[in-house]
C-alpha cells in the first residue's frame, strides 16, 4: 500500500440493462473504459435488471420469428445489426448475431446475476452472460447454459441448479423492471451516476467521464 497516494472517490454507478440488448453490452463496454482511465475512483457498479421483452414466454421465441415481430422482417434487422457489430468491433466486442438461434427471456439470467453478487461476481456474471449470448449465441433462457456460464467463474454447479429451480429473486427483477419505467426508463442502458446523474443511451466513454466529474463535484 502507498501511505502517499490519495484516497480515491468513491462512486455508486447504477446500470439499468437488458442482457439481451446489444447497446447494453456496448455501452458498459464503454463504462469500463471510461473507469480505466480514472485510478482515482472506486466504483461500485450496481447491476439494476430491464426486461425489454417481458412478454417472451420462458422458453423463448424462435429468432426468426421475433425479428419479424419487432422489425418487420430480418433485411431491417440485418441492417442494424451489421451498424451495431461495427462499433462493437472498436470495443473490442464480437458481436455474432448470426449464431443466435433463440430469443430468450432474460429474466433468469438476471436472477443469476443477482445470485453471482451475493459472492461478488456479478460485474464478472454479467460480463459472461453478454459474451456468451452475443458472440456465441448462447440460449440464456434454458438453465443449463445458466449453470453452465456461471461455472466460467467459479461458482459451484449445484447451488446454481438449486437457486435457478427456486424462482428465487424472480419478484426482485421484477420489481427492479417496475422501478425503473416509474424512474422515466424506457431504454437501456440507463446509467445513473452518484443516485442523481442519469444518462441514458451506449454512451461514449468521454460522455460518462464528463458526467462522473459532475457528479463528484456535486457528490
Amino acid at each position: 500500500m502507498n501511505i502517499l497516494a490519495p484516497p480515491r472517490a468513491r462512486l455508486q454507478i447504477e446500470v439499468v440493462f437488458d442482457l439481451v440488448c446489444p447497446w447494453c453490452y456496448l455501452g458498459t463496454r464503454r463504462l469500463r473504459r471510461a473507469l480505466r482511465t480514472r485510478p482515482d475512483i472506486l466504483a461500485e457498479i450496481l447491476w439494476r435488471p430491464f426486461l425489454l421483452n417481458p412478454d417472451i414466454p420462458n422458453g423463448g421465441l424462435p429468432r426468426q420469428e421475433f425479428l419479424t415481430r419487432k422489425f418487420g422482417g430480418e433485411e431491417r434487422a440485418r441492417r442494424l445489426h451489421a451498424t451495431i457489430a461495427e462499433l462493437g468491433r472498436t470495443e473490442g466486442v464480437p458481436f455474432r448475431f448470426d449464431r443466435i438461434r433463440r430469443m430468450p427471456s432474460s429474466l433468469d439470467a438476471h436472477r443469476l446475476v443477482r445470485y453471482a453478487a451475493r459472492e461478488g461476481l456479478a460485474d464478472a456474471m454479467v460480463d459472461t452472460l453478454f459474451h456468451a449470448y452475443f458472440a456465441e449465441g448462447a440460449d440464456l433462457g434454458h438453465a443449463d447454459t445458466l449453470v453452465a456460464l456461471a461455472m466460467r467463474i467459479g461458482m459451484e454447479t449445484s447451488g446454481v441448479h438449486r437457486f435457478l429451480d427456486s424462482g428465487a429473486e424472480t419478484d426482485a427483477v421484477h420489481a427492479e423492471n417496475l422501478r425503473a419505467h416509474r424512474l422515466g426508463i424506457n431504454g437501456v442502458p440507463c446509467f445513473v451516476i452518484g443516485g442523481r446523474h442519469a444518462i441514458a443511451g451506449a454512451q461514449e466513454p468521454e460522455v460518462l467521464e464528463r458526467l462522473i466529474d459532475v457528479a463528484l463535484v456535486e457528490g
